[in-house]
């Protein structure tokens, strides 16, 4: 291993592609979540305005709580398209992002912030429409002299994140992909959402509206007998 790999700021790693990234945009986080085994959802993480949408490479930012120096480093080394993802503690006692920065991450054209931990200036991040994914709101500023670490492996929202994998958030929330197993989840994504809308036909048109696999769950978990039906 060298040097480069023990640092603690990396300045390369290897991203999700675009073309992944823009198909993978025309799925719901719950769709992707759904089809990667019903894992990789961030706890309690939610948009600053239901209408926000993210979907870009993850770069990965690790920070003392309550101080935001190495995500000003991160934002100092982001391309255009990274989710700066930010393993903040969940601590919510102050903002580790506010209006100027973020306005920063719009001028720059990345693909979004997602921080488990609080933001500030929620009015103003509402106006300006970059995408903003966070724990809590919290006037009060933050530190910005501890060291931390830049696309190294975190913990967000109970969920391991690599740089470079795959995040996409919506009104939901945030759900993170793997990157190597990315590519892979696109046709599963296709046929749910295929397999859905044709449910959805079915219930407004009031045929079936009881699942068909019900009953064989049921009597699975010894709530019917076998042969019994619902």
């Amino acid at each position: 291993m060298t040097d480069s790999n023990l640092a603690d700021v990396r300045r390369d790693f290897t991203r999700v592609s675009p073309e992944i990234v823009a198909q993978a945009a025309k799925y719901q986080a719950a769709i992707l979540a759904d089809v990667a085994g019903r894992r990789g959802t961030l706890d309690r993480v939610a948009p600053v305005a239901p209408g926000m949408k993210l979907a870009g490479p993850a770069l990965t930012v690790e920070v003392r709580a309550g101080d935001n120096l190495m995500i000003h480093a991160a934002m100092a080394m982001a391309k255009p398209g990274d989710v700066l993802v930010v393993d903040g503690k969940g601590d919510t006692s102050c903002a580790l992002m506010g209006a100027l920065m973020i306005n920063a991450c719009k001028v720059m054209a990345l693909g979004g912030i997602v921080i488990d931990g609080a933001v500030r200036d929620t009015e103003e991040l509402r106006e300006l429409g970059f995408p903003v994914f966070a724990v809590a709101a919290n006037p009060n500023g933050p530190t910005k002299f501890i060291p931390g670490r830049i696309n190294w492996p975190i913990s967000a929202g109970g969920v391991a994140v690599s740089p470079g994998d795959l995040v996409v958030g919506d009104a939901d929330g945030v759900v993170v992909v793997e990157r190597e197993k990315a590519a892979s989840l696109l046709p599963l994504a296709a046929k749910k959402v295929a397999d859905e809308a044709k449910r959805m036909d079915d219930i407004r048109a009031k045929r079936a509206l009881k699942p068909g696999w019900l009953d064989a769950a049921l009597r699975a978990a010894g709530v019917l007998k076998e042969g019994e039906s619902l």
